[in-house]
């Protein structure tokens, strides 16, 4: 009887073996030697590059069967080129990533043109940090506040429409009257803020963090005059430079700058394809979870003095989702202000 027991027992670990009845197996086995791409929206030497390779170091090691995440750039059109990849080109199973611009829920909801996503059907795996733009001019230039840009047109340069260096100043010179002149064609924050150096232009964005991080000897000489801060509060650390917000005339500026600056909450986030299933969805965002307090993870963006303030995939999700679901009246108001059609 004991014999026949043993037998039974051993048959059912073979049947569940054969037919890959544990889940947690399907997981695991299922990243082996595999390698995942993380695709990159801008170019090298800015913000959106130092936290995509960042996490592609470390990340893997917490993903069952630690693939190897390889990390690739496709900038161009402020990040639509590698967000249209991503979602109609990449691979649907969990082993594609990406980085792309905080504002591409904004863009979409405007119906800017070259956008071939929708936000919210992209898995989003979670936030690294929120990100404050600021808009920055060089000290040689006759904008050194942000009333300046009433009366001096500014040339300012712009990575493209799905940037916020095209989209904030858009937006103030519509709301606002600002005199800003957008210059295209820059591929990353880094090409813009070089043009701005060299008197390409006037005047550039970046995010406080970027500044912070590579820029501090502009910070000490007083090179840049910083303009206004794209947050809905003051920096501690700008305390003499106002928000986006503090700039509203009406609750209806209020209304339609807070739903641009949604894009600053979205700020450095991952995501992946659609169509992923719902438990490699889950192994992701568990694993970008793990890595948030991953200690070489942390040491390593500490050390390129960039912030940390993650966000789930969950709550990311529900962000988008509500971006994308603005009424329809504040999405006209902004679009006739912009001068889309």
């Amino acid at each position: 009887m004991k014999i026949e027991k043993t037998t039974l027992a051993l048959g059912l670990l073979c049947a569940s073996v054969m037919t890959g009845a544990p889940a947690k197996a399907q997981s695991d086995s299922f990243y082996a030697g595999k390698t995942v791409n993380l695709y990159i929206g801008f170019a090298a030497g800015g913000s959106y590059d130092l936290y995509a390779r960042t996490l592609a170091r470390h990340m893997g090691n917490y993903i069952p069967g630690k693939p190897t995440i390889v990390a690739n750039t496709m900038a161009g059109a402020g990040s639509f080129r590698a967000a249209n990849h991503i979602y109609s080109v990449a691979a649907k199973d969990g082993t594609a990533l990406g980085m792309i611009s905080q504002a591409v829920a904004i863009e979409e909801a405007l119906k800017t043109p070259g956008i071939l996503f929708k936000s919210a059907e992209f898995n989003w795996i979670g936030r690294a940090t929120n990100a404050t733009e600021l808009m920055l001019t060089w000290r040689t230039s006759k904008t050194k506040t942000f009333a300046d840009s009433f009366t001096n047109e500014t040339p300012i340069a712009s990575t493209g429409p799905g940037s916020p260096s095209e989209g904030y100043p858009r937006l103030l010179n519509g709301l606002m009257n600002t005199k800003f002149k957008i210059i295209g064609g820059y591929p990353a924050s880094a090409n813009a803020l070089l043009a701005m150096e060299k008197g390409e232009v006037d005047s550039a964005f970046t995010s406080w963090d970027t500044l912070k991080a590579s820029k501090q000897d502009w910070l000490r000489a007083g090179d840049v005059n910083i303009l206004v801060q794209f947050n809905t509060k003051r920096l501690a650390e700008l305390p003499d430079t106002p928000s986006a917000l503090e700039l509203a005339r009406s609750e209806q500026d209020r209304k339609i700058l807070g739903f641009y600056l949604s894009g600053a909450e979205v700020g450095r986030s991952f995501l992946t394809t659609p169509g992923v299933p719902a438990e490699r969805l889950a192994t992701l965002r568990a694993a970008f979870d793990a890595t948030m307090k991953d200690e070489a993870f942390r040491g390593e963006l500490a050390r390129a003095k960039a912030e940390l303030n993650p966000m789930s995939g969950a709550d990311l999700q529900k962000m988008i989702v509500d971006v994308s679901n603005t009424p329809p009246d504040v999405i006209e108001r902004i679009k006739s202000l912009l001068k889309i059609e």
